[in-house]
């Protein structure tokens, strides 16, 4: 008898997905897209499908726009000025998916056991002041972009376990939370690891823990549209997943699964530097990029679980309407969902 754990299980019905949309001809015949990232390493499924000729394969003429937070890429996909992406889940996202703007078709971002996650740091001031763990995080405040983001979902999981009260200071985007840490202006946050890494190692900011202790198997980011695409435009959608599948594909087993060698590591790093720190020398950015590495789901494979659990704390919080269902925020029939 064969077992899987669970990320070969993703791995197995994702990729199936995902190879049953590249096994027929492309439908979109260069069909041009905007699709919305961030410059983070968890967006590289996006850079890699379009870089590497995986879009342009899938019948797609993808140019990429770049968000700082990921309510307003949940606004511009409403709005129609992108059309999918990858980001959060996020209050903001499911109130524009309860007005029938906007579905969740997948999963990018998933923390798995053995696998380095995302962290939770602490401001040096409020380290030296005796923030070592995020049991310390009674009083304190806690970095987010907006309320019902990705990091007041986490901040707040983290409190509850502990059994403590922070204060959350809302600072609109990621960069300006970076430097109110650094200067102590906040005392904590959490991040994925190629950001809080090098933050930790300039000395004005300290990991003390780490979000899958708090929240096992977060689904942490998903691939979204709007729900016309998703609903009168099936073809394109299904072409635009499968070339987005095989970037995932591409960069899992070169980063993580090391497939490729060195050698398939270092052009993987060359490419990704292209969107992300492409302000620094490529040998200062790569370490970052490199130990930064999270797995992305095979074939946008979805855990609903965890969907679930962010839904009911924003419903919990008033944050969005209670009546609200998974259904209204997942459109399940694109991709083979893991509950």
């Amino acid at each position: 008898m064969v077992t899987m754990n669970r990320r070969k299980a993703l791995t197995l019905i994702g990729g199936t997905a995902a190879a049953a949309g590249l096994a027929s001809p492309a439908l979109s015949q260069g069909k041009k897209l905007t699709v919305g990232a961030l410059r983070f390493t968890s967006h590289s499924g996006s850079f890699i499908a379009l870089e590497r000729g995986f879009f342009k394969d899938a019948g797609l003429d993808v140019e990429l726009k770049f968000f700082q937070a990921s309510t307003p890429m949940a606004v511009a996909i409403a709005s129609g000025d992108v059309d999918y992406a990858v980001t959060a889940m996020s209050g903001g996202l499911v109130s524009l998916a309860d007005k029938g703007a906007v579905k969740i078709i997948g999963g990018s971002l998933s923390e798995e056991d053995g696998i380095d996650g995302q962290k939770i740091l602490a401001s040096d001031a409020a380290f030296k002041a005796g923030l070592t763990s995020p049991a310390g995080l009674d009083g304190k405040t806690y970095g987010m972009t907006a309320a019902g983001s990705s990091f007041h979902y986490m901040g707040a999981k983290v409190a509850a376990k502990e059994g403590v009260s922070v204060t959350f200071k809302p600072l609109q985007k990621v960069g300006a939370i970076i430097g109110a840490l650094k200067s102590g202006q906040i005392d904590a946050w959490s991040i994925v690891p190629h950001i809080a890494k090098p933050l930790a190692g300039s000395g004005a900011v300290h990991i003390i823990g780490n979000v899958s202790d708090y929240i096992p198997n977060y689904q942490v980011t998903t691939v979204f549209t709007s729900t016309k695409n998703a609903t009168e435009e099936r073809g394109l959608t299904t072409d635009f997943l499968a070339g987005y599948s095989k970037g995932v594909s591409d960069y899992n087993s070169t980063m993580i699964d090391k497939a490729h060698g060195d050698d398939g590591i270092n052009a993987m790093v060359d490419l990704i530097h292209k969107y992300v720190y492409a302000d620094r020398p490529r040998e200062k950015a790569a370490p970052s990029i490199i130990n930064g590495t999270m797995r992305l789901n095979e074939g946008a494979a979805l855990n609903t679980a965890s969907i679930q659990d962010q839904l009911s704390w924003y419903q919990s919080e008033g944050l969005v309407d209670g009546d609200i269902t998974l259904d209204t925020v997942v459109d399940a029939s694109y991709v083979k969902i893991i509950s």
